[in-house]
């Protein structure tokens, strides 16, 4: 079995909605004057999971 691309969309989109989500509680955080480094550090490990997928998507053939 053969790897496409796309099956790394589902994982680009899974990673890409917690970075959503992680964006807004490490703002809100902020804002609110609470401690926020934990939730900036999973952001950035999000984004860089993102980072690598995206990088191992383009060596990828499409779906044929």
């Amino acid at each position: 079995m053969v790897r496409s691309g796309e099956d790394f969309d589902i994982i680009i989109g899974f990673l890409g909605f917690w970075a959503l989500v992680l964006l807004v509680v490490t703002v809100w955080m902020e804002v609110t004057g609470q401690f926020a480094l934990w939730w900036a550090l999973g952001l950035l490990a999000t984004l860089l999971a993102i980072y690598g997928m995206m990088r191992l998507r383009r060596r990828l053939p499409d779906r044929r």
